[in-house]
This record gives C-alpha cells, sequence and structure tokens, in this order.
C-alpha cells in the first residue's frame, strides 16, 4: 500500500500544504520567538557634562585619582627578615615615623663590640697617657743634672726610649679608639637604616609585607613592601588623546566625575600640565575607543571635601574647557 496516493499531485497539492504548514511556523516564531524589546532607563547614567559647560565646546578625557604627591613605593636599604611593621592602611604618618624593621641584632651586637672596643682603647690611652708623664718626668730629671758623672749615658738613652715608647703606645690607643668609634658609628647607621621611615607626611595605601617575611634589596619587588602617599589634597591624573591636546584651554577648571557615578560632578582646580606626552595606559573599555595613540597627561587638584566621594586609583571621568577661537 502506498503512502501517497498515485493520484496525487505535487505541485497542486503538496506546495500549498507545505506553505501553510510554514505560514503557520512562521506566526509561531513571530508571537512567542521575538525578544523582548521593552525600552527602559540604564541603570548608570553615561558620563556628561553639566552647567555652562554642557552647551560649550569641551575635550574629554578619562583619569586616575591619586596622592598630590603620587604613589610612592617604599623599599628597604638593608635585605633581612621582618620583625615588626608599625603601620597599618589608612594610617596618617609624620615624615620619618617608623614604618617596618628589619632584623638589627647583627647590627646591635656589633654596636656593643665597639662600644667595648672603646672602653678598652680609653683605658689604654689612660694608661699611656700615665706612662708617658713619668717616662717624661724622668727624662727631664735626667736632662737637668749638670753634673754628668751623677747620671749615665745609658740610663739617660733608657729614659728617652721609654719616653719614645710612651708616645707610641699613647698614639696607637687613640687609633685604636678611632677605629673603635668609627664601628660604633657604623653600627648606629646600619641600625638606622635597618627601621624603614616615611620620606613624607602622607597616608598609608598599602601594607604587603608582615613579620618574618623576607626583604630584599636585589631588584625591585613585583608588589611594593608599602605604598604611600600625601592625599591632602587628591589629585586627578587626566588623559587627553594627543589629537584633542591641542584643543584644551589650559588653566581651566575640569568637571571631574567617579566611573558610574556620572551624577557627582565635582569641580578640579588645575595644577599642571606633564611634559612628556606618553602611551595610553588607562583604557575604558569603549567600542570607540582607540588604544594606538599617546596621550597628552594634565593634573587637576580635588577639593578637601571630595575625599568621601573619591579614592586612590579610581578611574574618573573628565570634561575640560576648549580654547575658543578668541583664545587661538
Amino acid at each position: 500500500m502506498a503512502i501517497i496516493p498515485e493520484n496525487f499531485s505535487f505541485s497542486r497539492k503538496g506546495l500549498p500544504i507545505i506553505a501553510l504548514i510554514g505560514f503557520v511556523g512562521a506566526l509561531l516564531y513571530i508571537i512567542f520567538g521575538v525578544p523582548d524589546r521593552t525600552v527602559i532607563q540604564p541603570s548608570e547614567l553615561p558620563a556628561h557634562p553639566s552647567g555652562a559647560l554642557a552647551d560649550d565646546a569641551r575635550v574629554a578625557g578619562t583619569g586616575i585619582v591619586e596622592p598630590s604627591s603620587e604613589v610612592i613605593d617604599i623599599g628597604t636599604a638593608l635585605a633581612g627578615l621582618v620583625t615588626d611593621v608599625r603601620v597599618k592602611p589608612g594610617d596618617l604618618v609624620e615624615k620619618g615615623a617608623p614604618l617596618f624593621i628589619v632584623d638589627d641584632r647583627a647590627a646591635r651586637a656589633r654596636l656593643q663590640e665597639a662600644r667595648a672596643a672603646i672602653n678598652e682603647a680609653q683605658q689604654a690611652i689612660a694608661e699611656a697617657q700615665s706612662a708617658q708623664a713619668t717616662a717624661s718626668l724622668q727624662l727631664d730629671l735626667y736632662r737637668s743634672i749638670d753634673d754628668p758623672a751623677a747620671v749615665s749615658r745609658a740610663e739617660v738613652i733608657r729614659a728617652e726610649g721609654e719616653a719614645s715608647a710612651a708616645n707610641s703606645r699613647l698614639a696607637l690607643a687613640r687609633a685604636r679608639l678611632g677605629a673603635a668609634q668609627a664601628a660604633a658609628a657604623s653600627a648606629r647607621t646600619e641600625l638606622g637604616r635597618l627601621t624603614v621611615r616615611a620620606p613624607i607626611a602622607g597616608e598609608i595605601l598599602a601594607v604587603n609585607i608582615h613579620p618574618g617575611e623576607y626583604v630584599s634589596t636585589l631588584g625591585t619587588a613585583a608588589v611594593p613592601f608599602i605604598q604611600m602617599g600625601e592625599t591632602r589634597p587628591l589629585h586627578v591624573r587626566i588623559d587627553v588623546d594627543e589629537d584633542e591636546a591641542l584643543r584644551v584651554k589650559m588653566g581651566a577648571a575640569a568637571q571631574v566625575s567617579p566611573r558610574g557615578g556620572a551624577q557627582d560632578q565635582i569641580q578640579a582646580s588645575f595644577v599642571r600640565v606633564e611634559p612628556q606626552v606618553v602611551p595610553k595606559k588607562s583604557l575604558t573599555n569603549a567600542a570607540q575607543e582607540r588604544v594606538d595613540v599617546r596621550v597628552l597627561q594634565l593634573i587637576y587638584a580635588l577639593p578637601q571635601d571630595a575625599r568621601s566621594t573619591f579614592r586612590v586609583g579610581q578611574q574618573v571621568d573628565a570634561f575640560i574647557p576648549a580654547k575658543q577661537e578668541s583664545d587661538k
């Protein structure tokens, strides 16, 4: 028994059936398969200028928040085990405040040895001075006698030799004292270098060492031991693409907002422009962003009350007034 009747016409009956099935399938796809195209407001507004700058010519840029001193990576002058860490992130320290201490037992032992050598040399000097005074008196006494028969020539020569030996022992003792004092000074210097201190007054940004860890002076560490900087005020390093750099109105204030917080517009004051154009490093991941350009870096200062909004290392969006025709 054939499935398809012998008198079945594919062109007259089959094609209409297939077309009907396709139409029904397309209708079902349209009804149930089309994605939801409802328009909703974005959760985060894109960066945009406000105020007078919204209608004026402007240059856009991106930047990084940094300390006004820039970030300082703290190292160590001498290698060794860390015995004590005196700070934690967020601490405000004064210039010269101890940050961490490297094992100083060997240096302290050398200092004790040097102090003992100083005491020994001082005793030797006192003994040599006494012997020198005695020898000098004896020699002066022999030389003051007018009668050559009273004192033999041998006695005079012996007294002269003792006086000379006493002078030599005194000079040697003084030399040993100088060497011991130099050794003590060297040990004290090494002790001072084993205590790593803050080079400036500022805020501790990161602490990447702990007691018991070994710190080395060879090369540069992948992660700095301690990072700090002056965060009062904070600065923003804004990158402007080189093809837009000539349009920037130097000295004008900039509108800065944190990444993801376009509604928080802060007026930042101009500080300086870096003299060197450098390769672009700060990327925004925007589709139209170019990465094969160099950038001009401009430094702006944030107001003191912006510390609650901005943090060191945070990315920002910035808008800077562009030059007008009258400025060119």
